[in-house]
């Protein structure tokens, strides 16, 4: 994170940045929960030093996700949809 804040200041976002982010947004679906926890869990596998070693591990990771795993992603949250809906 101190990379991060000394790189980004005041823009960067996050629960304790300089903006107090809410944990969640009705606008994020659960693609994006996947996604970022996803490439997370990877990208800091070899603790990137610098700005351009993280968009590297970044570009990289989100490159090597296979389409059957974005389509089961969908997939379940179509069904938690339909869940909603019928309840």
């Amino acid at each position: 994170m101190d990379l991060l804040g000394h790189h980004f200041g005041e823009q960067l976002i996050s629960r304790f940045g300089p903006v107090n982010w809410p944990p969640r947004s009705c606008d994020i679906t659960h693609l994006d929960f996947f996604l970022w926890g996803y490439v997370k869990a990877k990208v800091y596998v070899d603790k990137p030093a610098t700005i351009e070693a993280l968009e590297a591990n970044i570009e990289r990771n989100i490159r090597e996700i296979l389409v059957t795993i974005l389509e089961r992603v969908i997939e379940i949250w179509h069904e938690r949809i339909d869940r909603l809906k019928a309840s």
